[in-house]
């Protein structure tokens, strides 16, 4: 039995669409997606500071952040929602510091209060040239 160009073609197109529209979407620069509440204070060729300040139910579109540690200036509660649809609760306090490997996910803050930290994003490490003498 041999399928037409017509079918074939509509099979892959088909294909195409769901996968499309099933799989995660590429991962941002959290700025650009939520730039309202997070911006850059600080940058260079090692690192990227950013200050974040989520007011109650705010949003922050799926995005990636590379190896970095965070300085918490208030108390919060957050849901983080990963890529695949999985939702975890944190609770960070003020005054406290945490490390967190790269990651892809959603963060909303779900307390009743503005939540701030200062968030400072780790750059691979850039080869230097030495002199030789």
């Amino acid at each position: 039995m041999r399928i037409s160009r017509s079918v074939a073609a509509a099979t892959i197109l088909c294909v195409s669409a769901v996968y499309a529209t099933t799989r995660p979407a590429p991962s941002q620069d959290v700025v650009k997606v939520a730039g309202d509440s997070h911006r850059v204070i600080f940058e260079n060729e090692h690192v990227r500071v950013l200050a974040v300040n989520m007011k109650p139910g705010q949003v922050a579109s799926m995005h990636s952040h590379p190896d970095n540690v965070s300085y918490f200036l208030t108390d919060g509660k957050l849901k983080i929602t990963l890529p695949d649809g999985k939702t975890l609760e944190r609770n960070p306090k003020a005054g406290t510091a945490a490390w967190s490997d790269a990651v892809t996910h959603e963060a909303q803050n779900i307390g009743t209060t503005d939540f701030q930290q200062v968030q400072i994003e780790l750059k691979p490490p850039t080869p230097r040239v030495v002199p030789t003498k």
